[in-house]
């Protein structure tokens, strides 16, 4: 059964590769969003699947890597490498510094630490009007150059660049979780107390996922700088670390294909239903409440329980 969820995950990432040449623009960017909302999940998927560390603050280093982004590119003309590096650094950087502060609290108190630190980010973005432009956000964000015979600035080529960039993360980290690191982080999901007996140091594990988990999150931030063309402080507010929150508990925690499905059930739901109401958060409420009552270890628990 380990080898399902890789099969089927490969599977996604060839069908989608293929029809991708035959859709018309919108749903392309649709999938295009997919692919890079999959990295964002994937990445609080270490936190909260494998570790039990449930955040409400991850929107904080997406977002701090998207402006890290933007300012660059746009100020300072910065390419494709020093745009990345400097995005995923800021973005680890800041994971760390919150890790120490909230690694020290558990359950509901780790919560709304987590949220308050994430606010402080959002604040820092809507009031540094000289170095974020607050509200107003940093337009005219542009996509690297990497010298190819196909311009990033088409839709297609952009398409199949954020796949790559999904698939490679999903690569990296399935790895991690299959690791003797990744094994032990399951441990202390189930009982932080009995690892510690064991002579596990339970804080550093927790510390490195959290700060691991907030660079990939800065990864997914940087494609959405270049995706986008814009940053503001929407990348950083509390919506977006809940829509990341739902993604995992929809799909499956503890799997990473399964936060990428809850990604793109996410995505999609958003961008239809948002169309015809402007209550769509109601309605992603409403399948929240009803992944916990039917589906508590999400669509790809749910679909894996029968065959235990």
């Amino acid at each position: 059964m380990r080898g399902r969820p890789i099969a089927v995950g490969v599977a996604a990432l060839v069908a989608a590769g293929a029809v991708a040449p035959l859709l018309p623009s919108y749903p392309l960017t649709l999938l295009t969003q997919v692919a890079i909302m999959a990295v964002l999940a994937m990445s609080l998927d270490i936190l909260l699947g494998y570790t039990g560390l449930p955040s409400l603050g991850h929107a904080a280093y997406f977002g701090a890597a998207a402006y890290a982004v933007g300012i660059l590119a746009t100020e300072h003309q910065a390419g494709f490498f020093t745009c990345l590096i400097a995005g995923v650094l800021l973005a680890t950087a800041t994971a760390a510094l919150f890790g120490l502060v909230a690694i020290r609290a558990t359950g509901t108190y780790f919560l709304m630490i987590t949220l308050a630190l994430g606010m402080v980010v959002w604040g820092l973005a809507f009031r540094w009007v000289s170095l974020t432009k607050g509200d107003n956000g940093i337009a005219g964000v542009p996509r690297p150059d990497l010298a190819l015979p196909w311009s990033l600035a088409a839709p297609l080529p952009f398409f199949y660049f954020a796949l790559l960039a999904a698939a490679l993360a999903w690569a990296a980290l399935g790895t991690l979780a299959r690791s003797p690191f990744g094994l032990t982080l399951r441990g202390i999901r189930e009982s932080e107390t009995r690892m510690r007996a064991l002579g596990y140091d339970v804080w550093l594990h927790k510390y490195l996922a959290f700060v691991i988990s907030g660079g990939f999150a800065g990864f997914a931030g940087v494609l959405w700088a270049w995706y986008n063309g814009f940053v503001s402080p929407v990348d950083v507010q509390l919506v977006t670390s809940v829509e990341t929150l739902l993604m995992v508990a929809l799909g499956g925690p503890g799997t990473l294909a399964g936060p990428a499905l809850g990604a793109a059930v996410i995505v999609f739901l958003k961008n239809f239903v948002s169309v015809y109401t402007k209550r769509w958060l109601l309605i992603l409420g409403a399948v929240y409440i009803g992944v916990i009552l039917f589906a508590p270890r999400g669509v790809l628990g749910a679909l894996r329980a029968p065959h235990r």
